[in-house]
């Protein structure tokens, strides 16, 4: 890492949770922590073993939710557009 940023245990293990959720951008990651996406992989080949590590890269590698200008859903949709609605605590019986 060019920058060294000092960061604690807990830190790094939040980072290693973010980084392996589809879902969270490196952008996210960034915003929260302030470094950059490949000091976020940097972090992850350190604290990792060999092959968990190579088996995370190829699954991040290219991978459009990873990165928040690829991404293809609108931000704040987290549902399926054919899942019903909730009302009064109660689901909907399904005919």
């Amino acid at each position: 890492m060019k920058n060294k940023i000092e960061l604690t245990s807990i830190e790094i293990d939040r980072i290693i949770e973010m980084a392996w959720e589809d879902r969270t951008t490196f952008d996210a990651i960034e915003a929260q922590f302030k470094i950059s996406e490949s000091q976020t992989i940097q972090i992850m080949r350190q604290n990792m073993q060999p092959k968990s590590f190579k088996m995370w890269r190829k699954r991040v590698q290219n991978r459009a939710t990873k990165h928040a200008k690829k991404r293809n859903f609108a931000l704040g949709t987290h549902k399926c557009t054919l899942q019903k609605t909730i009302t009064l605590n109660k689901i909907s019986k399904r005919k």
